[in-house]
């Protein structure tokens, strides 16, 4: 299993998803993490109507997800995977699931949140789990559309520190 593109996003799987970052990534799959969307029939079917043309597509949960990781369900698949926070990344990073580079897309923010971009975000209580995925090896850059150029997230990870 590749690993082939893995999206901080908080629409998950939607136009931009679908059209530019999925595609681009030559992926056989797209596996969105969620749980509320994953536990919600309307909302899944909504969000399958979405699903890049040719791809599997998985609304999965995060136990379900680290589970079918765990039993390599996806071994000899390429895998884009879209969740709405960063410890489903770090969760596959501690079983093992290699993931060399995390994009911060479209993020949701609060009065404390450390602003990366006009759309990217890092809530202070985030900062731990961003700097253990750091730890592991893995790039974390910024980037709302594949064709933006990327923005380092270490140093306003580093920053926000306290």
């Amino acid at each position: 299993m590749t690993v082939v593109g893995a999206r901080i996003d908080n629409r998950l799987l939607h136009g931009i998803v679908a059209t530019s970052w999925a595609p681009r990534s030559n992926a056989t799959r797209v596996m969105v993490i969620d749980d509320d969307v994953a536990m919600n029939s309307a909302e899944k079917q909504a969000m399958r109507l979405g699903r890049p043309a040719g791809m599997a597509t998985s609304i999965i949960t995060k136990e379900v997800a680290l589970n079918n990781f765990k039993k390599h369900k996806y071994d000899k698949q390429r895998v884009f995977i879209v969740s709405k926070t960063p410890d489903i990344f770090l969760e596959l990073l501690n079983i093992d699931v290699e993931i060399s580079k995390l994009v911060l897309g479209g993020t949701l923010t609060d009065d404390t949140a450390i602003k990366v971009t006009n759309r990217a975000y890092i809530s202070q209580v985030q900062i731990p789990i961003y700097q253990s995925i750091l730890a592991k090896g893995c790039t974390i850059v910024s980037q709302y559309v594949p064709n933006d150029k990327e923005v380092n997230v270490r140093k306003f990870i580093d920053r926000g520190e306290k």
